[in-house]
């Protein structure tokens, strides 16, 4: 595969730089990466991901596109109004980057069903943009059963956290979190809210995960949970270990 001149030129920032260059960037063009959610995280991931020149990219959500959303989900606009959020998010990532595949599946993730979406494609790597526990556990058990890479992150008010799980180099979810909390005793964001950017924050930082794994280039979050504070503008790594008797991944 040659690079066309519009490649070239769409690409230029990329292959001047010594970590992609010309293999790296056909790297990323024949590379698959599936977007669970495409709301507050999965909206930013989606679009750096289309920008950088993913080749396959996979959007997951069964919802349609509302006004509240549009605080911070940017993959959208006010023409989407009711709208699939899969179909809204794959129309702005070919008008931004034809070259990318879009994939859609408008459904939840289940476990009947989550095997055969991470199977579909074979994709290389997965990003949890969901914004309910239930999801990060199926996710997350998923991931760790088929040996599947992926980016976790959550965020609620003014804060925000994330991590990367590589099968056998480090910590699952379910290490630090061990099992989900009753759903009556957790406050979604509908109650608490989250400002805006938050999402675009950690989303972006999961885009760059993702393509430094498939690049393999640079240090991943693996092993660590990043925790961002906007208040006072912070970020710090706790470092976590995976556990042994993990039911997931020990």
């Amino acid at each position: 595969m040659e690079f066309s001149k519009d490649q070239l030129e769409r690409y230029a920032r990329h292959l001047v730089l010594k970590e992609i260059g010309v293999k790296g960037q056909m790297k990323l063009l024949n590379s698959k990466v599936l977007v669970i959610g495409t709301g507050g995280l999965g909206s930013p991931v989606a679009m750096y991901l289309a920008a950088a020149g993913i080749g396959t990219i996979g959007l997951v959500d069964p919802d349609v596109v509302e006004l509240s959303n549009l605080q911070r989900q940017i993959i959208h606009s006010s023409q989407d109004l009711g709208r699939p959020k899969v179909i809204s998010g794959k129309e702005t990532i070919n008008s931004l980057n034809p070259d990318v595949d879009v994939v859609t599946y408008e459904e939840w993730v289940s476990s009947e069903n989550i095997s055969d979406i991470l199977k579909d494609r074979d994709y290389d790597f997965i990003i949890d943009a969901t914004d309910n526990l239930t999801s990060k556990f199926l996710i997350n058990d998923a991931c760790v059963l088929l040996k599947k890479p992926f980016s976790h992150a959550g965020v609620s008010q003014l804060f925000g956290q994330t991590m990367t799980y590589v099968p056998g180099e480090g910590p699952c979810y379910r290490c630090i979190f061990l099992n989900p909390p009753p759903a009556t005793g957790v406050q979604t964001n509908e109650e608490k809210g989250v400002l805006g950017v938050i999402p675009g924050v950690i989303g972006t930082i999961q885009a760059t995960e993702a393509i430094k794994f498939l690049l393999g280039i640079g240090e991943l979050l693996t092993g660590k949970l990043l925790v961002f504070d906007a208040l006072d503008m912070e970020f710090r790594k706790v470092e976590i270990a995976a556990r042994t008797n993990c039911i997931a991944c020990g």
